[in-house]
């Protein structure tokens, strides 16, 4: 087997793709006052109901990215990567990955939001490729909306 391996998760994985999304955003809570969206979500739904990819490092789970496809874009609800692999290019991997789903889909671009706060996501989204479309408050901090056009195929 490959040292990187991708595979979607299913019902049965739900509690891992909370544990890693609570390990991945931990970081943030002192930052926000509070836990980040992620963190919460309903993961036993969201594994019905989204794309959910989770990439393993030999037999380790090291990252998921979260994806809901729309008519006209794949927006990246969640890209988590476990505490210990950050910055390893994980998440540029995964990206990726959700740039050749959305060409297949035929779809035309990528979205997702983040907070504002979380200033080294959107430095690595900007770096990734993504550009800041718009701003606006959410809970007492500020959404940064993204997005990256999909390379044709």
């Amino acid at each position: 087997m490959p040292p990187f391996h991708i595979r979607r998760a299913t019902p049965q994985d739900a509690s891992l793709v909370r544990q890693l999304t609570r390990a991945a955003y931990a970081k943030w809570v002192p930052i926000l006052g509070r836990e980040p969206l992620p963190m919460v979500a309903d993961y036993d739904r969201a594994v019905r109901d989204h794309h959910i990819d989770l990439l393993y490092d030999g037999g380790e789970l090291v990252a998921l990215i979260e994806c809901i496809p729309h008519p006209d874009h794949l927006f990246i609800e969640n890209l988590a990567i476990a505490p210990g692999h950050q910055g390893r290019g994980l998440g540029r991997l995964l990206l990726t990955h959700a740039q050749c789903a959305a060409q297949t889909a035929g779809l035309a671009q990528l979205r997702l939001l983040t907070n504002q706060a979380m200033t080294g996501n959107v430095r690595f989204y900007l770096s990734a490729g993504f550009t800041l479309d718009r701003t606006e408050p959410f809970r007492g901090g500020t959404t940064v909306y993204m997005s990256q056009p999909v390379a044709p195929p």
